[in-house]
């Protein structure tokens, strides 16, 4: 199986105790779907290696981990920092518009107001806000993703519909002006010294 049939899940953080127990974090809307699991596949040196999960305690978008064959603290401090993927079949079916975050990478973003700006390069999953980074003239444009702002997908012809706030992609083109090496504060100081 590869990655192109899975999608991410998450993330292993951190070992939990010394008889082997991992800490995932859980990037889901609903994380406590996922405390029935028996197998998740964990990607190691670039390879997706699967897993059984003895036992699973979710608590928000944290999830404490027994998984079999890691016995140990050495053993669960291997695989931190790996991704957590399952196959793309354990998703839910949506309904029309909705969007699953890895779907839409690469997708056209379609502003209501301003029309195409770019296309969708990756997902930042940051708390407490998911956003979607663009690539605009040449500068990166973060969206942050909700209702209001990405209220739909189009799968069939790959685009992403989104109402961005006024002057939002303005604030990422607009580069501080550049000084001419002195503060203008500065300079009036000197200025009145002068004139003493």
């Amino acid at each position: 199986m590869t990655k192109d049939d899975c999608f991410q899940l998450g993330k292993i953080t951190k070992t939990h105790g010394v008889q082997g127990e991992v800490v995932f974090f859980l990037d889901a809307d609903s994380p406590e779907l996922y405390e029935t699991m028996d197998s998740v596949l964990i990607e190691i040196k670039g390879d997706l290696v699967p897993y059984f999960i003895e036992s699973i305690s979710v608590n928000r978008n944290r999830g404490i981990v027994a998984l079999e064959g890691v016995e140990t603290i050495e053993e669960a401090q291997k695989l931190v920092n790996c991704d957590l993927y399952l196959p793309l079949d354990n998703l839910d079916e949506l309904e029309e518009g909705q969007f699953y975050f890895h779907d839409i990478v690469g997708y056209q973003v379609r502003d209501e107001k301003l029309g195409d700006l770019g296309t969708v390069r990756t997902i930042y999953s940051v708390p407490p806000q998911d956003l979607i980074a663009m690539d605009y003239r040449g500068k990166e444009i973060l969206i942050p993703i909700n209702d209001e702002l990405t209220p739909s997908a189009d799968k069939e012809q790959k685009i992403l519909h989104v109402r961005l706030p006024e002057g939002l992609v303005d604030v990422y083109l607009n580069e501080p002006s550049a000084r001419t090496g002195k503060d203008t504060d500065e300079d009036d100081e000197e200025n009145a010294l002068d004139e003493d």
